[in-house]
């Protein structure tokens, strides 16, 4: 095989890694929602930890947007001039998803510490009138979003050949959050196993992968301070 054949197997590999990649997306978004909604009701939340958690998994989603705007769709555009289209209304997804984005962010800053009864009150009553509602909106458009890339993805990675992939591939490890391996982790394997779970792991540092248990444990603390079983 030439460094310009096509490489089915490894276009695949790449795929289920990117599968990976959105399944943290989709799970941390409906953690923040779920968070959100039990703060509303004036439940268990520890403010700080899910104003530490939405700041991660916003920028996290920005970041993989942004890695896809830059070196995808170009790349992709340049292989498969037919699919211009679908890139371009992916493109577009990415900018009203952005828009959402940034009022949730909005919000999630509003909370505040919550060091105080008074501070805690307010934070109830932005959760339950801008916060809640802002992060389903979130959800459900980055779900809708996800479900219209992954079948233009998974028809295109297996006509890329093997150089092609290893160039989008560091376009996502650049893009993968650097902070937060506990939630990497952990939302990837709660409360199954991620799709292309064991090849995106394979790719994290050595002291991430032994440190696993440990990291699992602190996910899970974290998903008991967001007052989330």
């Amino acid at each position: 095989m030439t460094a310009l054949q096509p490489d089915p197997a490894e276009g695949l590999r790449m795929y289920d890694e990117l599968l990976a990649v959105h399944t943290i997306l989709r799970r941390g978004s409906e953690l923040i929602a779920q968070s959100l909604k039990v703060l509303a009701d004036d439940g268990p939340v520890d403010v700080r930890a899910l104003v530490s958690v939405a700041q991660w998994h916003n920028g996290f989603l920005h970041h993989h947007h942004r890695s896809e705007d830059a070196q995808f769709w170009p790349l992709l555009r340049r292989l498969f001039p037919g699919s211009a289209d679908d890139l371009t209304r992916l493109t577009q997804e990415h900018e009203e998803l952005d828009a959402n984005l940034t009022a949730l962010s909005e919000a999630i800053g509003a909370l505040g510490a919550a060091r105080t009864p008074a501070e805690r009150r307010a934070a109830v009553q932005v959760a339950a009138t801008t916060g809640y509602p802002k992060a389903v909106v979130c959800r459900d458009a980055l779900g809708e979003h996800l479900d219209d890339e992954e079948p233009v993805l998974r028809a295109l990675f297996p006509q890329v050949s093997a150089a092609e992939i290893r160039t989008l591939r560091a376009a996502i490890v650049a893009a993968a959050p650097k902070s937060g391996p506990d939630l990497v982790l952990g939302l990837l394997s709660d409360p199954t196993p991620a799709p292309g779970y064991d090849a995106i792991v394979a790719n994290f540092p050595p002291p991430v992968r032994w440190l696993r248990p440990v990291l699992l444990r602190r996910y899970h603390a974290r998903r008991k301070a967001l007052g989330v079983a």
